[in-house]
């Protein structure tokens, strides 16, 4: 029995039955190093999902490496009862560039905490449990944010402590609206927003939570602006608006350090997680400080902003800053996007949309000549890829987009090395 079946056996034995596991033959990472992993039998890949989006600046960065070493070296725990220097620090640091005015951060461990905590925040300060969210939306696993998902894959049960409304997103390949320019695409969705304000809540909505860029949901990317226009409407009402930046944030987009930027707003809230702790348990929450401090009941966190956590994110971001990997995401992610882009431009490809920001890119795949959606052809080029050397994400709503997200110091010629490899996967599914 080799080790992946040996461990996929005891897997079974003792974890849940509904913790998805990728491919037949499912691997264990073990080493990493830059934008390259091996898997516990020795086999070499290049990694272009980077942790689900989490592996934001590399594998085995030495000043991230070196940080949490040191930090666990002095203390690793203390909980929020106590001063934590580098919590303090990282709040300092994330608020000033967060955008929002005097801004105030609650760290947690995942997206889903942040999301959890700023659904308590918006229904404290606006005394309302009617949250707005977008179809094909992806916000946690909790109680409460598997309600705020648009996207019943990922929704197991119908029970909510919310009442969620949920509007058009910005997908055009499969709105209805699609065929419209982006200015009358985005008039569309307003008009529609307006339209379920007014029929589907009671009028008194307590916030909009939105990914800027959907990821579960397919890397679902709107047209730029679209996300202000609806803004503008929720202003209107006093309804707050949430930046998911769980998987956008950070540079990730190439073209903004937040994915919110390129919407022409200004969110009350921002939630985080995944890359900025680059494999460390870190999420949080950035609000406007009457937000955030309109709880009243006492709180702690045992485990959010811990010494660990925070003293690695810092070293994570500075790394960030310092080789201004959000242009490189640009660069790089351009340069990739424009070589995937000529596979759907052959015609009867089975690529039937390339869409995205930096290195943040979801390649659809179809039934040739159709816009039918086949999520076996993408379990198989995702295997071939794999058997090549590659490892790509998967989502969207029928499971039939490659999700495309490797670290964001990724190279020119890593990106060419992994289209080869993805081309090819692709040639030998069709």
């Amino acid at each position: 029995m080799g080790t992946h079946e040996e461990l996929l056996a005891r897997h079974k034995k003792v974890l849940p039955s509904w913790l998805a596991l990728y491919y037949e033959e499912p691997i264990s990472l073990v080493r990493g190093d830059g934008r390259r992993v091996w898997d516990a039998e020795g086999k070499e890949y290049l990694d272009f999902f980077g942790g689900i989006l989490t592996t934001m600046t590399g594998y085995n960065i030495p000043e991230v490496v070196e940080a949490v070493q040191e930090q666990a070296a002095r203390i690793m725990h203390s909980s929020t009862l106590y001063l934590i220097e580098a919590q303090i620090e990282l709040a300092e640091k994330i608020a000033e560039l967060s955008g929002i005015p005097d801004g105030k951060v609650f760290f947690g461990n995942s997206g889903t905490e942040a999301n959890d905590a700023a659904m308590m925040l918006s229904t404290i300060y606006r005394g309302s449990n009617e949250i707005l969210a977008l179809r094909n939306s992806y916000h946690g696993r909790s109680f409460a944010a598997v309600s705020l998902t648009g996207n019943r894959t990922w929704r197991p049960t119908s029970l909510s402590p919310l009442s969620v409304t949920y509007i058009h997103n910005g997908y055009k390949y499969r709105s209805p609206f699609g065929h419209l320019p982006d200015d009358e695409f985005i008039a569309a969705c307003v008009a529609d927003l307006r339209d379920m304000l007014d029929v589907a809540t009671s009028g008194n909505v307590a916030a909009m939570i939105a990914e800027p860029i959907q990821g579960v949901g397919g890397f679902t990317t709107p047209p730029d602006g679209f996300l202000g226009a609806m803004k503008n409407v929720l202003d209107e009402h006093g309804i707050l608006f949430i930046s998911d930046e769980v998987q956008t944030g950070w540079g990730r987009t190439g073209e903004n350090f937040w994915g919110y930027q390129a919407h022409d707003l200004v969110p009350d809230m921002i939630t985080f997680a995944k890359g900025v702790g680059n494999g460390l348990a870190m999420g949080g929450v950035i609000a406007r400080a009457e937000i955030m401090d309109s709880i009243k009941a006492n709180s702690i966190s045992t485990f959010g902003g811990n010494p660990i956590a925070t003293a690695g994110a810092l070293a994570n971001i500075d790394y960030l800053i310092e080789h201004d990997l959000q242009t490189n995401s640009l660069k790089v992610g351009n340069h990739l996007k424009s070589r995937l882009d000529h596979l759907a431009d052959e015609e009867g490809s089975i690529v039937g949309d390339v869409r995205g920001k930096g290195l943040q890119i979801g390649v659809e795949l179809v039934k040739p000549g159709t816009k039918d959606p086949d999520p076996a052809i993408t379990t198989r080029i995702m295997e071939n890829a794999k058997r090549n050397g590659l490892l790509v994400g998967k989502g969207g709503l029928f499971g039939n987009v490659l999700r495309i997200a490797p670290p964001l110091s990724l190279t020119e010629e890593e990106a060419d090395e992994g289209f080869s490899m993805l081309e090819q996967a692709i040639e030998d599914a069709d």
